[in-house]
């Protein structure tokens, strides 16, 4: 009983996940040169925001499900939202980037001037965990306790992803720096994109 349940939240959590590993390659793209405590905080506030949205989902099910039930059609509008505002700004910010000469592109990125701010990660986590308020559906008739430790294994598997996809980004983002603002960019648009199209699908 207790395999079956933490194979199904190992499997939430993958999936879960996916949107917010991409995030994760996008800001390794743009902040190659982040510390590894940089790189913890950012895995650390997505896997927060995918712990969060279910146990808010399961809470919602069994508290205002009707209201619940109509806020969800608008799950995939704001996720669009939020994705497109952050992926359209990283490109305005690399079109405007390429004015700069190759030293201060280097003196930028030595300061950290390329840095991700604290208000950024948190919309992309938002973005990016909103649709596990569906979530709550599937583990509606979990006990509390259930809930939770489903929801803490969901946010231990997202950590442990996005670490790996702040990885990826950091060494493609070494090589690619040049590009980096568009390629994420252009990540979180197509992720915004997918999340909005699917859910007609």
């Amino acid at each position: 009983m207790i395999i079956e349940f933490l194979i199904l939240s190992i499997g939430l959590g993958i999936g879960l996940a996916m949107d917010a590993f991409s995030v994760s390659i996008a800001n390794g793209l743009k902040e190659p040169c982040m510390s590894s405590s940089r790189h913890a905080k950012m895995a650390g506030i997505y896997a927060f925001f995918q712990f969060a949205m279910p146990m808010i989902g399961w809470l919602c099910v069994h508290t205002i499900q009707e209201a619940f039930v109509s806020f969800q059609k608008f799950i995939p509008w704001i996720a669009l939202l939020l994705l497109l505002y952050i992926g359209i700004q990283m490109i305005v910010d690399g079109i405007k980037g390429e004015d700069n000469t190759k030293e201060q592109k280097e003196e930028a990125l030595a300061k950290g001037e390329k840095k991700i701010s604290t208000k950024t990660l948190i919309i992309q986590g938002i973005a990016t965990s909103i649709d596990a308020l569906s979530v709550g559906f599937a583990i509606a008739n979990y006990s509390t306790i259930r809930a939770f430790a489903s929801s803490l294994v969901i946010a231990v598997v997202t950590f442990i992803i996005c670490m790996i996809g702040v990885k990826l980004g950091k060494i493609f983002g070494c090589k690619l720096h040049k590009y980096a603002n568009f390629l994420g960019g252009g990540i979180l648009i197509a992720i915004g994109l997918e999340i909005f199209i699917k859910s007609f699908i």
